[in-house]
């Protein structure tokens, strides 16, 4: 069983200057926050402004190859977290499926328009109900970021 999810945005967590990727359930209450790197994060905050760079990035390229050999991604899934690592995978006609990063596969899925989906094991292990004192989403966010610190997180994306 799984959730399909949102991206609610990246942020940067200071002192650390560590990204973080926050995404949310679609139907439920639960945000799953993983720590990305800074590349990822960039490209995934690339995608969501809507900023198109004049020569194709990483993800941009790959999404590119993905059409020209004839494939279709379906959907990306995070489907498990070990040891405090978070692992996804691509999924692709045909059933076909390859491990990657959930920092790349959410930066492929916002590219190729494709759901998101966390299994329940990882939402029930990582996922958090964050109070809503606010409205906003993103004041939520920042608030949450300000009482939080990477070591409060056993998963990372690395």
């Amino acid at each position: 069983m799984s959730s399909e999810m949102r991206v609610v945005g990246v942020r940067v967590e200071l002192p650390a200057n560590q990204p973080i990727l926050l995404l949310r359930e679609s139907e439920g209450d639960r945000y799953l926050p993983i720590w990305i790197g800074t590349m990822e994060a960039s490209a995934i905050a690339l995608e969501q402004q809507g900023v198109r760079p004049s020569r194709p990035l990483t993800h941009d390229l790959l999404k590119d190859v993905i059409g020209a050999l004839g494939r279709q991604l379906q959907q990306v899934r995070i489907t498990d977290l070990q040891e405090g690592t978070f692992f996804a995978e691509l999924v692709f006609d045909g059933d076909v499926r390859v491990s990657a990063r959930p920092s790349d596969s959410v930066a492929l899925a916002l590219r190729a328009g494709v759901p998101i989906h966390a299994e329940e094991s990882v939402l029930a292990e990582a996922g958090l109900v964050i109070p809503d004192e606010q409205e906003d989403e993103v004041e939520k966010f920042r608030e949450f970021l300000d009482s939080v610190s990477p070591e409060d997180f056993r998963g990372a994306d690395t």
